[in-house]
C-alpha cells in the first residue's frame, strides 16, 4: 500500500518533531545553561558602554569636565579627518612622509596605551 503525505507522513513528521521538542525541554530543565554573568542586585550600578565605544570611554578619562568636548568630539573627529584625507596628503607630501606621520601616530598610541596599562 502506498502512503500519502497527508495524513500518513505528516503524522510521522509531527510526532518526531514533538518528541524532539519535548527532549530539548527536558534537557533544558535538567541542565540549565549558564548564560551571561550573575547580577549582584546589592552593588551600585556602573554603566559601561558596548565594546565599540570603549575607546571613547577610556579617552574621556584623560579630560576634565571643562575639556571633555575636546576629548570626546574634536580629537576623534581630527583622527577621522586625518584618515579620510590620507590620499590627498599622500599626493602633496609623498608617501614616505605620510608613512612617517602614520607611524608616529601609531607609536604615540602604543606608548600611551602601555603607560596607561602600567599605571
Amino acid at each position: 500500500m502506498k502512503k500519502k503525505f497527508y495524513p500518513d507522513y505528516l503524522i510521522e513528521i509531527l510526532f518526531v518533531a514533538i518528541l524532539t521538542f519535548e527532549l530539548i525541554l527536558i534537557l533544558t530543565f535538567l541542565f540549565p545553561p549558564l548564560i551571561g554573568r550573575e547580577i549582584d542586585f546589592i552593588a551600585a550600578y556602573q554603566p559601561r558602554p558596548e565594546w565599540y565605544y570603549l575607546w571613547l570611554f577610556w579617552l574621556l578619562r584623560f579630560f576634565s569636565t571643562d575639556t571633555v568636548f575636546i576629548g570626546g568630539v574634536l580629537l576623534p573627529l581630527g583622527v577621522l579627518a586625518f584618515l579620510i584625507f590620507i590620499p590627498w596628503i599622500d599626493k602633496k607630501i609623498g608617501w614616505k612622509l605620510t608613512a612617517f606621520i602614520a607611524f608616529a601616530f601609531l607609536l604615540i598610541f602604543l606608548i600611551t596605551t602601555i603607560i596607561e596599562a602600567i599605571s
